[in-house]
């Protein structure tokens, strides 16, 4: 099964197969993750992603990395936080199970995911590592291929949560 990691940094220097853009439902760039990844990859990301027509939210969509240290961009868009009780966990269980299926298919061995929707759609942090770190152990037992997932984080205060739920996870 695929190690689980917990880093501090830049998503769009990470050396793996596959990044996880937390994106908005027009795929055109945004602010955020969103924005950082689409000025790293360059114009030809951005012209990749119109020819995708938007994504829905808790789909994922695909992309080359161009200009980014991957090969793949992987488009998901997490929901927007409204109390918890629109769905929300849902579709963010989404956003993991649709990225992971699209790096199976495209034979991905490591992954970086943000913390998606942490952010600007304010999902409450401590519920959105629960449900990405318990969603991607479903998900990786049944992909071989796949050798490492990083949750890639921006603060302190979110590395803190991802680490201390990885390693209670683990028990």
């Amino acid at each position: 099964m695929a190690e689980l990691v917990v880093i501090k940094a830049d998503i769009t220097k990470i050396e793996v197969d596959a990044i996880v853009n937390a994106a908005n439902n027009s795929l055109l760039g945004g602010g955020g993750v969103d924005g950082a990844i689409h000025k790293a990859a360059g114009e030809q990301l951005l012209e990749a992603c119109r020819k995708l027509n938007g994504c829905k939210t808790g789909a994922a969509k695909i992309t080359p990395g161009f200009n980014l240290p991957c090969k793949w961009v992987i488009h998901t868009v997490g929901p927007v936080w409204q109390g918890g009780d629109k769905g929300e966990e849902k579709l963010l269980r989404s956003c993991y199970q649709n990225s992971l299926a699209l790096a199976q298919k495209h034979h991905i061995r490591s992954i970086a995911f943000p913390a998606i929707s942490c952010g600007v759609y304010g999902y409450p942090p401590e519920k959105a590592v629960k449900t990405a770190v318990a969603e991607v152990r479903e998900q990786i037992g049944d992909m071989p291929q796949l050798q490492t997932v990083y949750f890639v984080c921006f603060n302190d205060n979110i590395f803190q949560l991802y680490d201390k739920e990885v390693k209670e996870q683990v028990r």
